[in-house]
């Protein structure tokens, strides 16, 4: 009778773990598909496109369902999260520990970039990071009038006095940018997609020059998801001659946009993530510099 009920009981249990173990396998196979996404540059329209900028969280929370396959017993489901877990550390831990290349050899040239939120951005605290951190060229994003004015009042103008850009009472619309170097405004170098972006050429002590542009195309809300990958996409390549060039700004990209990685693939170097900080939530906005150009400071 004993042996008999032990029986009875293990089948009562067997079509749970089964049912656990399909469960496991369905949601491998949607990480496997969200990784296939990610990996292939597949996103596209107003639901993947701003999904894929998470997809460091949606690493980590791939190693909680390798876990969870594990206690639910499902080979299949293990062997799929395994090798999701190996493809997203691939896309993800480069960023994390650094490459080092971006600060080898050269000039150093320490570039500031802030987003002003539509204007509303402390003037005080730009300004004190930038002195605290000697700053030679500050990128300034969505510069309102009054924001301008706040800037001035506050030293700016002092300590990089050599200002390009262009204000706008709408927050989103204005740029510009600031330098303790001479720079003269450059036109023509590539048809902006977005809100005001200037380039300039920063005149460098020693004769050399260093050309920078302010980067903000639009957001990727439903409305507008075209226009921003147009606008990504109409940024200029990284120069195979000539003068080595910044990209400085708000992106409204991540390394996990196709249309970003191929930017990059032009010669430019993601600063946040050549240092090893280039995770969430600091790889969406930094410096963009050629490989072999001096480090940066974001």
């Amino acid at each position: 009778m004993l042996v008999r009920e032990v029986v009875e009981t293990e089948r009562r249990a067997r079509p749970r773990w089964v049912w656990r173990g399909r469960l496991a396998v369905a949601v491998a196979v949607l990480f496997a598909a969200g990784t296939v996404v990610r990996l292939g540059g597949l996103e596209a329209g107003v639901f993947l496109i701003p999904l894929v900028s998470f997809t460091p969280y949606f690493a980590l929370a791939a190693l909680l369902m390798l876990g969870i396959a594990a206690l639910a017993r499902s080979r299949a489901a293990v062997a799929i999260m395994l090798a999701v877990c190996a493809c997203l550390a691939w896309c993800v831990l480069p960023r994390a520990l650094g490459s080092g290349d971006a600060s080898a050899g050269g000039r150093p040239l320490r570039v500031l970039t802030a987003n002003l939120n539509g204007g509303r951005g402390d003037a005080s605290v730009i300004v004190g990071l930038a002195r605290r951190l000697n700053v030679d060229v500050l990128s300034i994003q969505e510069l309102t009038y009054s924001a301008e004015d706040r800037l001035a009042a506050t030293g700016l103008a002092t300590l990089l006095p050599y200002h390009v850009g262009k204000a706008d009472f709408r927050g989103p619309e204005g740029s510009g940018v600031y330098s303790r170097y001479p720079m003269t405004e450059r036109t023509g170098l590539f048809q902006p997609v977005g809100h005001h972006m200037p380039v300039v050429e920063v005149a460098l002590p020693g004769g050399s020059a260093v050309e920078a542009v302010v980067v903000h195309p639009v957001a990727p809300v439903p409305s507008t998801v075209p226009e921003w990958e147009a606008g990504v996409a109409s940024l200029p390549p990284a120069p195979t001659s000539g003068a080595p060039r910044i990209l400085a700004g708000d992106f409204n990209a991540t390394l996990d946009h196709a249309v970003f990685r191929r930017l990059l693939d032009t010669g430019y170097t993601d600063a946040a993530a050549s240092t090893g900080q280039g995770s969430p939530p600091r790889g969406r906005t930094g410096a963009r510099c050629r490989r072999w150009w001096p480090s940066t400071t974001c």
